[in-house]
């Protein structure tokens, strides 16, 4: 089976979605709790929501597997990314809700992690550092753009509601300063609250493949779910919301082009 998609744009800007995907092996299925089948932890619906990124020429790479399979936004040695706050690891045995994956004496061992890493995780940062390496060869820049949703209030994780749209560039990082202000103008130019580097600040993809002191710049995207969709299963799309919410998202996106056209064109 294809473990992941990688639609390639004609500009120097990369999305990637790493937990939108929802297939799961039968094998891992199986062994799974009915709450888990749910996949409520999914990035849902973001690839239908950022459509018009094909039409800006950008490029689009997305994961077949759920998260639940192995998380692609963690690194391969399961650092913990915010240290004193719960971690969601790199093959996650729990949900956002604190509710089991896996029934009990079902969970993977070590061997089982490392194959998935090896079988899931590598072939998508592969492709990912490789399309990297290609926009910047071919633009002498690149710009990754990781787009992420979340439910807008996990009491887990964090206290109260998140904000509309959260954007993270490792504390300033993972891009260039002016990059992240200049996405930061425009998510704040709509109707949405918007902050940079609050709550979420950046996972592995952005931590590890933004070098703007190589010019290969990354800025990850955390979107509530309320804006667009059904935050309650089964999490059905809402066009109506999704299309108000992308003339505030194309904007954060045409600012990410404006500004490395400005910079290196």
């Amino acid at each position: 089976m294809q473990l992941k998609r990688l639609i390639r744009g004609a500009t120097p800007l990369l999305l990637s979605m790493p937990h939108m995907g929802t297939f799961v092996p039968a094998d891992i299925k199986a062994r799974m709790t009915p709450e888990a089948l749910k996949l409520p932890d999914t990035d849902w619906h973001v690839d239908k929501l950022y459509w018009f990124a094909l039409e800006m020429d950008a490029g689009v790479l997305t994961p077949t597997h759920s998260r639940y399979v192995v998380d692609l936004n963690r690194p391969q040695d399961d650092a913990d990314l915010y240290p004193g706050q719960v971690k969601t690891g790199l093959c996650p045995m729990k949900t956002f809700a604190g509710e089991k994956i896996y029934k009990d004496g079902e969970e993977p061992d070590d061997i089982e992690l490392i194959n998935r890493v090896a079988a899931y995780w590598l072939p998508y940062h592969e492709a990912l550092e490789m399309e990297l390496r290609r926009l910047k060869d071919e633009f002498g820049y690149a710009i990754l753009y990781d787009a992420h949703s979340i439910c807008s209030r996990v009491p887990l994780l964090f206290e109260g509601q998140l904000p509309d749209l959260n954007l993270g560039s490792a504390r300033g990082a993972s891009c260039a300063p002016e990059m992240a202000a200049a996405a930061l103008a425009a998510a704040q130019s709509g109707d949405y609250s918007a902050v940079l580097d609050g709550r979420f600040v950046g996972g592995h993809i952005t931590r590890h493949y933004g070098k703007p002191e190589e010019n290969i710049h990354a800025l990850q995207m955390e979107l509530s779910w309320v804006n667009y969709m059904d935050e309650k299963f089964p999490y059905r799309y809402d066009a109506t919301k999704a299309e108000r919410l992308q003339k505030t998202l194309q904007p954060v996106l045409q600012a990410l082009l404006d500004w490395g056209e400005k910079n290196y064109g």
